[in-house]
């Protein structure tokens, strides 16, 4: 029996998204309707498609009609998570031929590191990469050759972008192949306290560099619950991977065997299209209101990424399906927390993985009636029977717990309302009498003028600490974790500390207060460009309010600031000047294509 919450929650969204989601099933099933592109394709566009495949391919392709799968991939051998790809295709290639079907790598996308750009100029790219690979994934399939997909691709934007490229092609069948967490090095704990120590001057830059290594250090996505993490938890709980894939290490013999049954389901689901347009088996179908409130169940019961409340949105706009906050926010009061996963806990993902991973959560989901156990999956079977042999204890309590025995009642996400605009905050990662915090604000227009203060001792008092025009419009709403450490130090000096910005955080954040993702941005009017430096600050997290304690009359009258700073240039950026200037709000997902 499924939660009258979120019964009525996917109604809600169900009824909103009638007329814009009836117009892309509709286009779904016009192309279904329509025969195999390449059977009407002319004899020197398919001679094109196929001439560099080996001769009994082709034969397969011509004689046989075998299916043809298409690998979009984001590999590329900087990228710790990604560099384990580069073995994909020719794994792929051998189960296929195994299978008697035939395989393509169609294209490549984009992957950036927010690790790597934290802090520096190349950051100011980082959301609008999401667009970008999906458009890369459109023109990798824009040949119109393919039966199915297979997505390579795991960090932060890279998943969301190809699922939103995945469903403008929802008549092909899709499945994600995760490639898995690096081994556990120095623990997160650890390297938290010598970034703060190196924050404070107190150790030197070998040090800090040593801990670093030792924290990154190997093949596979870093070990923290981040988004590129939490993509992997959204996308089991979608039911787009094989199921159980998602924390596979590299290394272990069973990330093969997992990849070579993605290849074996995606025949499968090919097929199924083949025998019958109107299966659930293209992308399209197979993701539903369900399945996007499925995820964002997830999301709350985990204490994800607060990227997914702007990347999720946009991943359900490309299906025709219409989230907001507010749907986000009434999920997280009925959705306890039942995992303690760095930053909102000590352990790491592998040992999140030790512990029961993404099949014990959503067994305990779909026990207790909060997801949907009915939303298909990749394998042609509900949620629930991919669940369906799950243990109903947890192997370590410290990390997942029941539902009925939580870390805490509630989600690890709220949102927050008030005549400062509606924000995000990441509560299950901050101490309980840090909840409340009401302070002075102290207003910055940059990271650096913020990290000048800190390092000047300007801030060391109660604070709440404002750093604005950082939205998608502005700057391409970089995140702020270079801020972390010092707001950090502030707090274990006892002081009462938050941050407001219109900027990200996303999964990492700390154990500080912060209200982040500020609708509307202070470039585009937004009630941040009207913060003073003193002005009285209040966060409630448990009423959810966020506002300036100001009397209403001289708050109206109060003008707009004015962002000083040049147009970003330089490093790409120039490039994105459209991105920027046709970006939704955060809560709308930041979508540059609408």
């Amino acid at each position: 029996m499924i939660n009258n919450t979120v019964h009525l929650i996917t109604e809600r969204i169900r009824l909103r998204s009638r007329d814009s989601r009836t117009a892309y099933l509709q286009d779904i099933h016009k192309r279904l309707a329509t025969p195999a592109a390449r059977g009407e394709m002319g004899c020197a566009n398919i001679a094109h498609a196929w001439a560099a495949l080996p001769q009994n391919d082709k034969l397969k392709l011509v004689h046989e009609k075998a299916p043809h799968l298409a690998i979009v991939t984001a590999y590329n051998d900087m990228l710790s998570a990604h560099q384990p790809y580069a073995a994909y295709p020719g794994i792929i290639r051998d189960e296929a031929h195994k299978l008697g079907i035939t395989c393509q790598v169609a294209g490549g996308v984009p992957a950036m590191c927010d690790g790597i750009t934290q802090g520096g100029e190349g950051m100011e790219l980082s959301l609008f990469s999401r667009d970008v690979i999906a458009m890369s994934s459109a023109i990798a399939l824009s040949h119109n050759v393919f039966d199915a997909v297979l997505y390579l691709g795991v960090c932060d934007k890279i998943v969301p972008g190809l699922l939103i490229g995945a469903l403008n092609f929802g008549y092909l069948p899709g499945i994600f192949v995760p490639a898995g967490p690096m081994s556990s090095g120095l623990s997160n704990k650890e390297k938290a306290k010598v970034r703060e120590l190196s924050a404070q001057g107190l150790v030197g830059r070998d040090e800090l560099l040593k801990s670093e290594m030792a924290a990154y250090h190997g093949p596979g996505t870093c070990t923290f619950y981040g988004t590129a993490n939490s993509n992997q938890m959204l996308l089991e709980a979608m039911g787009l991977h094989v199921p159980g894939a998602a924390f596979v290490p590299p290394q272990d013999a069973k990330r093969e065997a997992l990849t070579r049954e993605a290849v074996r389901l995606a025949k499968a689901l090919a097929i199924s299209v083949k025998k019958s347009p109107r299966a659930p088996a293209p992308i399209g179908l197979m993701i539903d209101e369900r399945s996007i409130v499925n995820a964002m169940v997830a999301l709350m019961a985990t204490g994800g990424s607060t990227n997914h409340l702007i990347h999720w949105v946009a991943v359900a706009y490309a299906a025709g399906i219409r989230i907001n906050w507010d749907d986000f926010s009434a999920l997280s009061d009925v959705v306890p927390l039942i995992a303690r996963v760095y930053p909102n806990g000590a352990a790491d993902v592998n040992q999140f993985q030790q512990a029961g991973g993404p099949q014990y959560v959503i067994s305990q989901l779909l026990q207790a009636g909060l997801m949907h156990a009915d939303a298909m999956t990749v394998t042609g079977q509900t949620l629930a029977d991919t669940v369906a042999h799950i243990a109903p204890e947890s192997a370590d309590d410290s990390v997942l717990r029941t539902v009925a025995a939580p870390f805490q009642a509630r989600g690890g996400l709220k949102v927050l309302n008030g005549n400062l605009g509606r924000a995000v905050i990441k509560i299950s990662s901050c101490p309980e009498d840090r909840h409340i915090i009401q302070a002075p604000a102290r207003l910055f227009d940059s990271q650096e003028a913020m990290q000048a203060a800190f390092n000047a001792g300007e801030l060391d008092k109660d604070v709440v600490v404002v750093v604005r025009f950082q939205g998608p419009q502005a700057n391409g709403m970089p995140e702020l974790h270079k801020l972390t450490p010092a707001l950090s130090i502030l707090q274990n000096k006892g002081y009462r500390v938050a941050l407001v910005t219109d900027g990200r955080m996303s999964g990492a954040s700390g154990s500080v207060p912060a209200a982040i993702h500020v609708s509307p941005e202070a470039l585009a009017g937004g009630p941040l460009a009207k913060v003073q430096d003193g002005d009285l600050i209040r966060l409630d997290a448990l009423a959810g309010t966020l506002e300036v304690l100001i009397d209403a009359e001289i708050w109206a009258q109060r003008s707009n600031a004015k962002l000083t700073r040049q147009a970003a240039t330089g490093l790409g950026r120039d490039l994105f000047s459209a991105f920027r200037k046709n970006a939704t709000t955060a809560e709308e997902g930041a979508i540059t294509w609408l």
